[in-house]
């Protein structure tokens, strides 16, 4: 099986662009194709989901009223009790101090002021008892009251307490489909490259397949014919053969996409690329130069065929220096080129195409 190295370049513009919002959730394209396909569902299911927890809450809440009416008659009964007790208990003390003996002025004096102090008291707790039983019951009350407004508002307004509950659901799920909407061109991108990966996949481990290859220079390249200075290129596969180097761009376009003016030509890019490319296999722009064996003729070249792989229509259009291919197309145009290149040749094109991806600037 072909050696593969990279992820797709698409497929890495969607991870990145949905782990910069947060978005850590998908595992695959697949998962994010069938999110796109059953958002509609998605977010009935999440409506639905709270319909019932509203429902639930409501017939829980029956319950608790239920059970704090209990709870408050109860504490009422307590609290009251032991309030009246307090002022039984005041009123022995002062039933204790009417029957004394034959005291002197200053313990008479003294039980008239305590006297005097406990008929305070006990009026104090008399005209207070209600309060303080309220007091008492008061968060047991408060209660009550929160949670039969509660359920008056969900049998009343069943439809705003669902929409209240399940609104954070909604807001993050729609703005997860406005995040991947973002980068729909690149998911349908991806798919149309993973396509292809899997097609180059059946030719044999002597070939080296590079996804997603991207280089920036230091110093633009001049492409003298086109007036184009190349400050950067980047192409979603580089395919090492013993025929040579195939530089294919995937698109993964519809019919209308194609008569579409408003997408730009790959053809441009694959040309653009095509030229840098050339120049550093070759020798003339990079501090080092591929050792390929000699020939008696002179210096030889690495050959780079240009590509463009439509995965579903390909125009009836033919144009100059790129080849327009459909999925089906690819391998056998691939397998018909001779091959020129020795195993270790291949792998020293290679591994310096390789070596320049990851350095991803040169100097």
């Amino acid at each position: 099986m072909c050696k593969v190295y990279n992820s797709v370049g698409c497929l890495t513009t969607v991870k990145s662009h949905l782990q910069r919002h947060n978005i850590n959730d998908f595992n695959s394209l697949n998962e994010v194709l069938n999110f796109q396909k059953n958002f509609s569902a998605l977010r009935q299911q999440i409506i639905s989901n709270h319909e019932q927890l509203i429902e639930q809450e409501k017939n829980t809440l029956v319950a608790e009223i239920s059970q704090l009416d209990s709870s408050i008659n109860a504490d009422r009964t307590y609290f009251e009790n032991c309030f009246l007790k307090d002022i039984e208990d005041v009123k022995q003390k002062l039933d204790s101090l009417s029957i004394s003996g034959n005291l002197n002025f200053i313990k008479r004096f003294i039980n008239y002021v305590k006297k005097m102090f406990y008929k305070r008291k006990v009026q104090d707790l008399e005209f207070n008892l209600d309060s303080k039983v309220n007091y008492a019951v008061g968060k047991l009350v408060q209660q009550h009251q929160d949670k039969t407004n509660r359920y008056h508002f969900i049998t009343s307004n069943f439809r705003d307490a669902v929409n209240e509950s399940c609104v954070k659901q909604i807001k993050e799920l729609e703005n997860k489909q406005r995040v991947i909407d973002e980068v729909n061109n690149s998911i349908y991108g991806a798919l149309g490259e993973h396509k292809v990966v899997k097609e180059l996949e059946s030719l044999s481990d002597e070939n080296i397949l590079i996804n997603d290859f991207a280089l920036t220079f230091h110093s633009s390249i001049y492409n003298r014919q086109e007036n184009d200075y190349i400050k950067s290129i980047q192409i979603d596969h580089l395919l090492v053969t013993s025929s040579g180097v195939f530089l294919i761009e995937t698109k993964n376009w519809s019919e209308k996409s194609l008569s579409s003016f408003d997408l730009r030509s790959p053809v441009q890019q694959v040309k653009r690329t095509s030229f840098a490319l050339f120049k550093l296999l070759n020798g003339d722009i990079a501090n080092y130069k591929v050792k390929l064996n000699q020939h008696r003729w002179g210096d030889r070249k690495i050959p780079i065929r240009n590509l463009i792989v439509l995965t579903n229509t390909k125009p009836n259009e033919e144009f100059q220096y790129v080849k327009i291919l459909t999925l089906s197309e690819l391998i056998g145009y691939v397998r018909y080129f001779k091959p020129m290149f020795t195993s270790d040749e291949t792998q020293e094109i290679s591994s310096y195409l390789l070596n320049l991806n990851d350095q991803k600037y040169l100097t």
